[in-house]
């Protein structure tokens, strides 16, 4: 049999098609418009998702035996705000999760209302990328859009509904919503008054491995497929990624290096981190994840590559860095604010300790280690919070760096593995559809049986010894230096 995994991200729409041995026999993507009406706004049009999955779905099935596909599944970019009407059109364009327009929301529902009570509702508090601060914007300066609402919908939802003619979502991508009470995996009576919305205007609320329906027979001649593939819930684009990785069940753990570096950990137990340093989201394979975001991970590299000492070649760069836990300069990265641990807008970027003789090399190498830093942060709370992480998957740009794997073993004291597989997102939403088809008993059964891990990197310990040392300086940095940040406009 053959599943299709579908990843619907921000730039681009990626289709998988993976069959029942976990093998990838094609990958199609389609690009779609990202719309900025105003400054700091972020939308887009369901139905440029929709054409773009419809149209990869006929080139990724060119050649493939189209009554061997069994099941869909899905990824998606979380937190954007969807809105139907009673006939179940588009009421306005998705407002985006990188859509900052929410702030005076965000304050009144961690201000007034209080960050206290918002997290006990919903394990997190308010940010502006969330649904819930979105809702109560356009109930405050679109009441007429507002009026119309008959169904609340998340991005790859709305995917699904077109798809079975099903209002479904699932816990992991709920979770993102501010809306969902994430430990008892039900929506929050509180917060659905406070944004005033009927409970009835959410979806149903589905586990990601769960089918939601089959497609409809109009919508299966559309893509030439058969009008029995079922259509199962899938997740939010971390937990799906986290699938695809294999880090599902309890202490599982894995490390994204890409634009912004993602601590994702698995965990059987609910548990809210302490002073909202983590978000406590419900996990694709029934259980519960901690995730903590440094925003500018593999970016941070980028920029200082790119546009400070103007080059491309990042391995070469590189090469001339071969003492390790040794380099004076500390850097904090923080160019884009901070959100793990400290949930700061107006943090920025910080280079301390350079001296006359500071070279190159160790400006470089301070850039990849303050990165790992920032990511130990995560892990510090995760340890609190009681889940013990012995070793990480690892994935994105910046997991290609043998040097940069080698840092976070010794910053984070765990034996750092790369996998078979590095499609992720889609690649996990492809097990999901075949876990929910019955292929597999489990996502965990899925994953141990589909994903292998293909190389380890080590701790040394005195490196681990002298990263020790060095973080308890870049600890203390951030207090140091935090009450200038908001000077610095």
């Amino acid at each position: 049999m053959l599943y299709i995994g579908v990843d619907l991200g921000t730039s681009a729409v990626k289709l998988l098609l993976m069959d029942e041995k976990g093998e990838i026999k094609k990958i199609v993507s389609r690009e779609y418009p990202l719309y900025f009406p105003k400054p700091g706004w972020s939308e887009q049009n369901p139905e440029d998702w929709y054409n773009g999955f419809a149209d990869g779905v006929k080139e990724l099935m060119a050649g493939q035996d189209a009554f061997a596909v069994d099941g869909i599944s899905f990824s998606g970019q979380m937190h954007g705000l969807v809105l139907l009407d009673e006939q179940d059109q588009v009421i306005r364009p998705a407002i985006l999760w990188n859509d900052g327009r929410t702030q005076d929301e965000c304050d009144y529902l961690n201000q007034e209302i209080g960050r206290e009570k918002i997290s006990a509702w919903t394990a997190n508090m308010a940010l502006t990328g969330f649904t819930a601060p979105k809702i109560l914007w356009v109930r405050r300066n679109e009441p007429e859009n507002f009026s119309r609402i008959a169904k609340i919908m998340l991005p790859k939802d709305y995917l699904a509904y077109r798809l079975s003619g099903v209002h479904c979502t699932d816990m992991s991508d709920a979770s993102g919503m501010l809306l969902l009470d994430v430990e008892h995996r039900t929506w929050s009576q509180e917060m659905i008054g406070l944004c005033g919305i009927r409970r009835d205007q959410l979806a149903k609320l589905y586990e990601s491995y769960q089918p939601v329906g089959t497609l409809q027979p109009e919508i299966a001649k559309q893509l030439g497929l058969p009008d029995t593939v079922k259509v199962v819930a899938g997740g939010g684009d971390q937990a799906v990624a986290a699938v695809g990785t294999g880090t599902v069940g309890h202490g599982m753990c894995n490390i994204s290096l890409g634009t912004s570096g993602v601590v994702f950990v698995a965990s059987r137990d609910f548990a809210q981190a302490p002073d909202n340093a983590l978000h406590a989201f419900a996990h694709a394979d029934g259980r519960y994840h901690y995730m903590g975001v440094t925003l500018a991970a593999a970016a941070s590299n980028k920029w200082w590559m790119d546009e400070i000492i103007r080059t491309k070649n990042y391995p070469e760069e590189q090469k001339g860095i071969t003492e390790l836990g040794a380099n004076h300069v500390y850097y904090l990265p923080y160019l884009m604010g901070e959100r793990s641990p400290h949930n700061d807008p107006e943090a920025r970027g910080t280079f301390i300790g350079m001296t006359m003789d500071t070279t190159r090399e160790e400006m470089t190498q301070a850039v990849l280690e303050g990165v790992a830093f920032s990511l130990r942060d995560s892990f510090e709370t995760v340890k609190k919070m009681g889940v013990s992480v012995t070793r990480s998957r690892i994935n994105g740009g910046g997991a290609k760096s043998p040097l940069w794997c080698r840092i976070m073993a010794n910053v984070l004291n765990i034996r750092i593995d790369k996998i078979n597989s590095e499609e992720g997102p889609a690649f996990g939403a492809a097990i999901l559809a075949a876990v929910g088809c019955g292929k597999y008993a489990s996502v965990e059964e899925a994953c141990a049986k589909l994903i292998k891990v293909v190389q380890t990197t080590e701790p040394d310990p005195y490196l681990v010894e002298k990263y020790n040392d060095r973080y308890a300086v870049y600890r203390s940095i951030y207090p140091a230096v935090k009450d200038l940040f908001p000077k610095m406009k």
